[in-house]
């Protein structure tokens, strides 16, 4: 997920009630919700693809996010021990609640970002097989709504926390708003901006009428229970959309005399009616939109993607031996290629793609790869 979706359920958690373990929990809520995503330093210092072949790796591990969430609470709790010490005063802060608070918190950054199509790899390091939930996208304006609604109406008590929450609110409508547009556009996703803008509407009214003082911490719990049942709801919804884009597939498959191999459904930005649907045959890789709510089985929504033979194949198979491809077909779950130039007349590129994300030949940064290599026609004549 998102890091606005990790803060803000860290945010809540801490209002929830783990804001009364000990001086600093709301704090360490924040960094623990983050914290395996520690692995960006990778980008840092040694690029994007080091970083694609780590992140979501060690620290999204279950030992990995089990060592951070008592690493965290420990280094906070020796730096005001430290600090009590130099100051010559007493230190409040409580080690079990912080430890509490920080393993309930870091565990939730590991499940949530199972719950998409990015995947993870949980046994690492003895195993690094990917897992996949499918059922949540990386981005889900839904969790936005409630669990930043909960916080935005326990903690915006100043002019300058609620500007602070009006300008997050107004990025994330931005999002919303512009989502879901061109060909997935459909009723659905319509009604989806409508409940959006009714959400916003409703936290208006509740703030107005000073709910938050009232209820207190009880807001922050029914948030997560809400959360749950619609993330609860979501498998169920994907349930339907894999057995329509199985439907889908044994026909798109049969057209062609195809042997269907594996089929996945993954959701798409702000509408759960719409899924993005991946077929991998025994000749070809093809996406196509399957929706719960309308009639999406034209041939022109179908994009198909022969697996390379012959000249082809062994082109991309010298491109293959690069350390940059190495990694990205590591990474990708329906890799996507094209080869421009295999004519050998000019320059031979190898085009990547993670089918999940883009397209041979379209960009989309460390989900595609354009890699230069040498004809292997002019290689045999070279000979």
């Amino acid at each position: 997920m998102d890091n606005l979706t990790h803060s803000l359920v860290g945010l809540t958690a801490a209002k929830a009630g783990f804001e009364k373990l000990s001086p600093g929990a709301t704090t360490l809520c924040l960094l623990a919700a983050n914290a395996p995503d520690v692995d960006v330093a990778v980008l840092v210092f040694r690029g994007r693809w080091s970083y694609l072949h780590h992140h979501r790796g060690i620290t999204h591990s279950i030992v990995g996010a089990l060592v951070l969430a008592i690493a965290l609470p420990l280094v906070l709790y020796l730096g005001a021990l430290l600090v009590a010490r130099f100051r010559q005063r007493d230190s409040h802060v409580r080690f079990k609640g912080l430890l509490l608070a920080s393993v309930v918190t870091t565990a939730t950054h590991p499940i949530l970002d199972w719950t998409n199509n990015y995947g993870m790899r949980f046994l690492l390091p003895w195993n690094a097989k990917w897992f996949y939930g499918d059922f949540l996208f990386v981005v889900d304006p839904f969790f936005w709504v409630v669990l930043g609604g909960s916080a935005f109406l326990l903690t915006a008590k100043t002019r300058k926390q609620v500007s602070v929450w009006l300008l997050i609110g107004s990025l994330a409508t931005v999002v919303v708003m512009l989502s879901s547009a061109g060909r997935n556009m459909s009723a659905g996703a319509s009604v989806f901006r409508v409940l959006w803008l009714v959400g916003l509407a409703t936290l208006a009214g509740l703030y107005r009428a000073r709910i938050g003082q009232r209820l207190g911490a009880r807001i922050a719990i029914a948030g997560f229970g809400v959360v749950i049942i619609y993330s609860a709801a979501l498998p169920i919804a994907h349930v339907f959309a894999l057995r329509e884009a199985n439907l889908q597939a044994a026909g798109i498959a049969a057209g062609r005399a195809e042997q269907v191999l594996r089929v996945a459904a993954m959701p798409t930005l702000a509408n759960p009616t719409e899924w993005l649907s991946i077929l991998e045959t025994d000749r070809a890789t093809y996406k196509f939109q399957t929706s719960l709510l309308r009639d999406v089985n034209s041939n022109t929504s179908i994009a198909r993607f022969e697996k390379p033979i012959g000249i082809t194949a062994e082109i991309i198979a010298k491109a293959e031996r690069d350390s940059r491809a190495q990694i990205f077909l590591g990474f990708a779950r329906f890799p996507g290629f094209r080869v421009v130039g295999e004519d050998c007349l000019t320059q031979t590129i190898v085009q990547f793609a993670d089918l999940r994300y883009t397209e041979p030949g379209k960009g989309r940064g460390t989900f595609s790869l354009d890699l230069p290599v040498d004809c292997p026609a002019l290689d045999r004549s070279d000979k």
